[in-house]
Parts: structure tokens; C-alpha cells; sequence
């Protein structure tokens, strides 16, 4: 005899909690604009062009896709927006207009909508764009070349850069509070530390992302630097320099907790963010790649669909009837 389980509901009408999907992207594009407006101000009109081009033509690709399979329009979710918005984050000011426009077709056709739209993606579509054209325009994602002509107070090469080339000791000009106040090169969105944190403590409080998964990833980057460092402090940089630079908050707090792409249970959320910030430290440290996050990410996601399936054994109680 088949096992049927019983599901016991109330008698119609129900109830409907009063949440939405598009309240949640939109607290998340709004958490994300912290970081944003300062990297508007930091770069100036040539970064205000790239992340409005980048929402704009992320939610028109959106549009095309939803006529083309005749479906409802769904822009107005916030979905194609915020995916728009985080690519941009991601990118340097000066980024050619053709970039972005294939950078947001990437994301929202092939890495969203060729899966089915909302909910059907096994990858981050933001993760995939810039994985895809790091590797086929990699010029165009050299910060130190594209920031070239811009005039800052501070340190002007990407720090990422310096320690991949000479060590911890050339970065000894970045202090905390810098990287934190985003005195840093780098996206345009992916700078201002203290912005991201900020943000996504929101989200956390909010519940529209899980704490698991940011604070693992997290902290797989900063005890996978800190042993790195322990092993050859002349060598690798420690915790700080990893956790507050590069992509590592954007990526724990907006990227690796994308809905779709991401476990759903508590251990497997834990070893999902974890297993991420283990791997963007080894990529840095030891990878061809100067950059680890974006890696990183695509990594987990494509073991997700596994790890999501760890559950912890259930007791087993046995009666006696003596």
C-alpha cells in the first residue's frame, strides 16, 4: 500500500499574509542604493549613465522576453530592476555602454529568463553576466586601467591588485576605516563597506535575506584568511583585508543570498555560505583569478541543488507497550 500522508486545511476563504514579491525586491534595491548613491558620488555622472543604463535596459530585456514568450508583463516586480542594479554595482564608472547592454541581456535572457523567469534560475543571472564577460572582455574589468583618469586621494590601484602582485606588505596604505568609507578602487557599488553592511543588516532584520548564509560566507572568508595568514603572515593578508574588499559584502549580503539559486534549510544554508567564503579566499590566494567572489559564487550555486538536500536524522522513538 502506498504511504499518503494527510494534510489537514481550513475551510475557504483563506487568508493571505499581505507580502509580496515585488515588496521584497524593492527593499532590496532600496538597501542596495546605500552603497550606490555613494559610489554616484564618488565617480561622478559616468557612473550615474552606467547604472541607470543598466536598470533601463534590464527591465526593456525583461519586456522583449515577456512578449516573446507571451507572457504576462512581469517588470513591474522589481526583479529585472534590481538585477540591473546589482550588475551595475559590480561594474567600474567608465564602463562602455555595449558592456552593460550585453551584460543585462546575459543576466536577465540567458541567466533568468531561458529557465523560466522568476524562481527557475539554478545560477545567480547577475554572477553569470559578469562571469561571462570578465572572461570575454577582461580590459574592460581592469579597474585600474578603466578608473585611470579619475583623481582620488587615496590609494588609486585596485587592492585586490597590489596583493595579488606584491603581498601584504603593499597594502599597508588601506586601513580599515578606508575600506569601510569606501576610500578604495573599485565597482561602483562594491566599495562603500560600511553601505553594504548597513544594507544588509536591513535585509537581515527585514527577513527578506537569511542571516545563515551571509554570516557563513563571511565567515568561511575570514577564517580561511586568518589561517592563510597564520601559516605565511609575509605572504597572505589577513581577515580584514579580505572581508573589506573586492566584492566579498556585496557578494555575502546581495549575490549569495539570491532566492532561486540559494538552499532554503538551515544546515545547508550554513555549509552553502560557508563553502562560498572558503573558496573566494583559496581563488585570491592561490587561483589565476584576482577576484575570488564571483567564482566562488557560481560554484555553490551549482552544487546547491545538493547540499539543500542535507537534513539531520530524525530520532527514531521506540514505544513500549509492556
Amino acid at each position: 500500500m502506498p504511504n499518503r500522508m494527510k494534510l489537514t486545511v481550513s475551510h475557504a476563504p483563506f487568508w493571505h499574509t499581505g507580502s509580496k514579491v515585488s515588496t521584497k525586491y524593492y527593499q532590496i534595491f532600496a538597501a542596495a542604493l546605500i552603497a550606490v548613491i555613494a559610489g554616484l558620488l564618488h565617480y561622478g555622472i559616468p557612473a550615474v549613465a552606467v547604472v541607470t543604463f543598466s536598470v533601463a535596459t534590464a527591465m526593456i530585456w525583461e519586456l522583449v522576453m515577456n512578449m516573446a514568450v507571451r507572457k504576462p508583463t512581469s517588470i513591474g516586480d522589481g526583479n529585472a530592476a534590481l538585477i540591473g542594479l546589482l550588475f551595475a554595482m559590480l561594474l567600474p564608472a567608465t564602463t562602455p555602454w555595449w558592456v552593460v547592454l550585453t551584460g543585462t541581456f546575459v543576466a536577465v535572457v540567458i541567466g533568468k529568463q531561458i529557465y523560466g523567469g522568476l524562481g527557475g534560475n539554478p545560477f545567480n543571472p547577475v554572477i553569470v553576466s559578469f562571469a561571462v564577460l570578465m572572461i570575454a572582455w577582461p580590459q574592460h574589468f581592469d579597474y585600474n586601467v578603466a578608473l585611470v583618469n579619475y583623481q582620488f586621494d587615496f590609494n588609486p590601484v585596485y587592492p585586490l591588485v597590489l596583493f595579488k602582485s606584491y603581498g601584504p606588505s603593499a597594502i599597508e596604505s588601506f586601513s580599515i576605516m578606508d575600506m569601510l568609507l569606501g576610500r578604495q578602487v573599485g565597482g561602483i557599488g562594491a566599495t562603500f563597506g560600511l553601505g553594504l553592511i548597513i544594507g544588509g543588516i536591513y535585509l537581515i532584520i527585514r527577513g527578506y535575506i537569511r542571516w545563515e548564509i551571509s554570516v557563513a560566507f563571511l565567515a568561511g572568508v575570514g577564517l580561511t584568511a586568518l589561517a592563510f595568514n597564520l601559516s605565511n603572515p609575509e605572504l597572505y593578508a589577513g581577515p580584514a583585508f579580505h572581508l573589506l574588499t573586492g566584492f566579498t559584502l556585496i557578494g555575502a549580503f546581495f549575490l549569495a543570498t539570491e532566492d532561486s539559486s540559494s538552499p532554503v534549510n538551515f544546515i545547508p544554508m550554513l555549509i552553502y555560505g560557508l563553502l562560498g567564503g572558503i573558496m573566494t579566499v583559496l581563488i585570491r590566494n592561490s587561483g589565476a583569478h584576482v577576484e575570488g567572489v564571483v567564482y566562488a559564487i557560481l560554484l555553490i550555486n551549482l552544487v546547491n541543488p545538493i547540499i539543500d538536500k542535507i537534513r539531520p536524522k530524525a530520532k527514531r522513538r521506540v514505544m513500549n507497550y509492556a
